[in-house]
């Protein structure tokens, strides 16, 4: 148990036998009556997103979520197989766990799996990757300059959109929260 003045960002809490994560949380002291934390939850099952306000002191149920680094493996057409690395064990995430995550999932790719009471909950990739560009259409002549972009293919299969001079064959670092490109990786 902890009270609504310790929450932090990335927190997990059991409210009525759902967990939702803290994505954003506020202090708030009106001119009169007691202080308030307003907070963004977000539902750990179904991604939808709430606003909710506590009063100040009130007591909330933390929820144990195990984080650990796993390796993943591959997968083999209805889920995606981690492997613990220092255990050796594996576990099976299914599709809708993963979710958008996918679109950055390497093999032998390490990711942070959290689970609750061994459920899987959700996993978590470092805020970039490298990836190699499969196809982009070639740049034309005069497009070394700032300006548009175009659609490129990762290695994964994921579609970015990246600047006119990248071509196929490079390697390039992308934003795991909104697909974005970020800059080209030398070497």
């Amino acid at each position: 148990m902890a009270t609504t003045n310790d929450l932090k960002n990335g927190m997990v809490l059991n409210l009525d036998g759902q967990l939702w994560q803290v994505i954003w949380f506020q202090h708030h002291k009106p001119g009169k009556g007691g202080a308030v934390v307003r907070t963004k939850l977000k539902a750990i099952e179904s991604g939808k997103t709430v606003d909710k306000t506590f009063n100040a002191d009130v007591k909330v149920e933390v929820a144990n979520v195990d984080k650990r680094t796993m390796q993943y493996l591959y997968h083999d057409g209805t889920s995606y197989v981690f492997m613990d690395t220092g255990t050796y064990d594996q576990i099976e995430v299914a599709d809708e766990i993963v979710g958008d995550a996918k679109n950055f999932l390497l093999e032998n790719q390490e990711a942070i799996v959290a689970t609750n009471d061994g459920r899987v909950l959700y996993i978590e990739l470092p805020a970039s990757v490298e990836l190699e560009i499969t196809y982009t259409e070639p740049g034309l002549q005069g497009d070394r300059s700032s300006g548009g972009t175009k659609p490129a293919t990762v290695e994964t299969g994921h579609q970015i959109q990246v600047p006119l001079f990248i071509t196929t064959g490079e390697k390039v670092k992308v934003d795991t929260r909104d697909s974005s490109y970020l800059g080209r990786v030398s070497g």
